[in-house]
């Protein structure tokens, strides 16, 4: 697959859904500070941070390539929740989120010539979840990383009752809105 973009991000769940989509992706991660601000919104938050990777791969690397950045936060109560720091965290992220609905915020940035954005926000329905569950999935080790303590995309599918909005927002990467601004700057995402 020909090189059509960057990917500013480690991510392999990102890079697995470019590949599903067809676009040939170089990866170059970029680190940075994700902390919010004080008083910051979850949406500005996402925006920014998504922003922020693109713009720091652009300074790092040379490139004619586009450059793609995301950003993905798990929000309840107009909250973020971040990344469990332990099994401990997680827990508590797990419990707040046993049956409830949260939102998935799903930013993505592309910067060129130019530089555009955008978001995909989905509900997430949580059926309640035991003590005994969330012990048991912190040991699958898969909530340790992932933002709100668990991915759509493994086990942690089990606790969705419901999903309004873009499953592969949840994952990492909005594939609608990913499509849709690639085609916008001229990349053939279908092809004959």
């Amino acid at each position: 697959m020909m090189t059509q973009i960057i990917l500013a991000s480690a991510s392999p769940r990102r890079s697995e859904l470019l590949n599903q989509l067809g676009i040939g992706h170089q990866i170059k991660a970029v680190a940075i500070n994700e902390t919010p601000f004080l008083g910051e919104l979850p949406l500005n938050y996402v925006q920014r941070m998504a922003a922020e990777k693109s713009a720091a791969c652009a300074q790092l690397h040379s490139t004619s390539f586009p450059i793609l950045a995301a950003d993905t936060a798990v929000i309840l109560n107009n909250k973020i929740m971040g990344k469990p720091e332990n099994e401990a965290h997680a827990a508590q992220m797990l419990r707040q989120l046993s049956g409830k609905t949260h939102e998935v915020y799903s930013a993505i940035s592309l910067r060129g010539k130019q530089h555009w954005q955008r978001v995909s926000i989905t509900k997430v329905m949580f059926r309640v979840i035991t003590e005994c569950e969330i012990k048991a999935y912190w040991k699958t080790t898969e909530p340790a990383d992932k933002a709100g303590g668990y991915a759509i995309q493994g086990i942690g599918s089990i606790f969705i009752q419901t999903i309004t909005g873009s499953f592969s927002g949840v994952m990492g990467l909005p594939l609608f809105e990913t499509a849709e601004i690639l085609t916008e700057q001229g990349l053939d995402i279908i092809h004959e």
